[in-house]
């Protein structure tokens, strides 16, 4: 089970999620997104990431979030940043998806990044379109026109059918959409996703997170999968 902590802001709250047990950090770079971190912020929470992560042990990887975003800007991110995962959030058409994907395995000295494309699914027939999506990893998130961390819960009976369908591909589907400590196991459960995405549901404000429901969110999703 993956557990992905987004929207991280401040370097303290991105050593605290690694304490509290998250595997991925979640870094937006979209300027309209209430939770963006310039260059220098990104770079300090990637730091504490990382050097919590090593002091406990553990490891922890960085993931770029962007929506609509030029594919230079994106990859000079994620290697300034040392991104492991670069999200696409928005409405980029498969071309893009395609190019930024290449770009991340194409980097020098096996220092490159994957891609995660994010993905609504409104109704049956988007599953497939969902799968059409050339990704390392797929996201499937509630349809809203904030992309993403309006704590809006999508529709976990289609989200199932994706993780499916998925599988039957051998491909993993992260789960994201108003999940908080209090639903996540029911969601593990339902759905069976590869892994789980959370921003709002730990947050005593936009981007200031929690560490006491880190803590939960991460306990209670572990919980759901033994």
């Amino acid at each position: 089970m993956i557990i992905k902590l987004c929207g991280l802001t401040r370097p303290e709250d991105a050593a605290a999620a690694v304490a509290a047990g998250a595997d991925w950090l979640g870094l937006n770079f979209w300027p309209r997104s209430k939770r963006v971190v310039e260059l220098a912020s990104a770079q300090a929470c990637a730091q504490a990431a990382r050097t919590e992560a090593a002091r406990t042990g553990r490891t922890v990887e960085l993931v770029g979030v962007f929506v609509n975003q030029e594919p230079d800007e994106i990859t000079a991110l994620a290697e300034a940043v040392q991104l492991g995962y670069v999200q696409l959030h928005g409405d980029e058409s498969p071309e893009t998806c395609a190019l930024v994907r290449a770009r991340g395995r194409a980097q020098a000295g096996g220092a490159g990044y994957r891609l995660i494309r994010a993905v609504a699914v409104r109704e049956p027939a988007d599953v497939a379109t969902a799968l059409a999506h050339k990704a390392d990893l797929l996201l499937v998130d509630a349809p809203c026109a904030e992309y993403g961390g309006s704590g809006r819960t999508g529709d976990w009976q289609l989200a199932r059918a994706l993780v499916t369908e998925a599988r039957a591909q051998a491909r993993a589907v992260l789960l994201a959409g108003g999940l908080r400590p209090e639903n996540v196991g029911d969601a593990v459960t339902s759905v069976g996703p590869a892994g789980v995405d959370v921003a709002s549901g730990v947050e005593s404000a936009p981007g200031i997170k929690d560490a006491a429901r880190m803590r939960a969110f991460v306990e209670n999703a572990r919980r759901a999968t033994r």
